[in-house]
């Protein structure tokens, strides 16, 4: 098997591995039974990855590729079935488990469509769109406020920028005859780097606020 090749196959598992833990976690916030675990678990994992392979033209989509993703999103959504009510805090877990799949799904998404020889700019809509469907798709099946939605922190803006690095990172390590790793490691950090310090430090977007029409 290519190198290249099973460092995506790496880290589509790696993004499916943690999505479907914070999708079997947001489940258990919503007391369902295990085949909702299962379903929402499954829904998170392969939901960025599967729009990103269907715009791309991509086929087969990676999970029908390869179905064992799904026994990953299972076997995550089993573990957390019997095991979350052991954590003093499912939401702030959720939050940060979410923030290493954003990490690891949207320089994955980019690196899809960098080997299709796609534009830069399409590059990166496919790291947003693969970093942040799922986790919406869940949250709105869950009834909750999508985290790429939450009022002026940074997720959207920490995966644009991340994808931004990758390709920024691409034509410098391409130059300097480095592997694709050093690429896809400086997005994760650039994204992962943003979310925590929004999580963490408050880091925020400007936030619209009304004023009142002038007289």
């Amino acid at each position: 098997m290519p190198a290249q090749l099973s460092l995506q196959i790496l880290l589509d598992s790696a993004s499916v591995l943690v999505f479907a833990l914070t999708g079997a976690l947001a489940a258990s916030r919503a007391q369902l039974d295990l085949v909702g675990f299962l379903f929402i678990a499954a829904l998170t994992a392969i939901g960025g990855g599967t729009l990103r392979d269907v715009l791309l033209d991509r086929n087969p989509v990676f999970w029908i590729a390869q179905p064992w993703f799904l026994a990953v999103a299972v076997a995550a959504a089993t573990l957390v079935f019997f095991t979350a009510h052991l954590l003093e805090s499912r939401y702030r877990t959720l939050l940060w488990l979410d923030s290493l799949a954003l990490a690891v799904a949207v320089p994955a998404g980019a690196a899809v469509a960098l080997d299709l020889g796609a534009h830069w700019s399409i590059v990166i809509v496919m790291g947003v769109a693969t970093g942040t469907f799922g986790g919406m798709m869940r949250d709105v099946v869950c009834n909750e406020v999508p985290l790429v939605l939450t009022q002026g922190e940074l997720y959207a803006t920490a995966a644009a920028a991340g994808a931004l690095a990758t390709v920024l990172a691409t034509g410098l390590t391409d130059s300097a005859g480095l592997a694709r790793e050093w690429d896809l490691l400086i997005g994760g950090l650039v994204t992962w780097g943003l979310r925590a310090g929004s999580l963490h430090f408050g880091w925020q977007l400007p936030v619209y606020k009304s004023r009142p029409p002038r007289q």
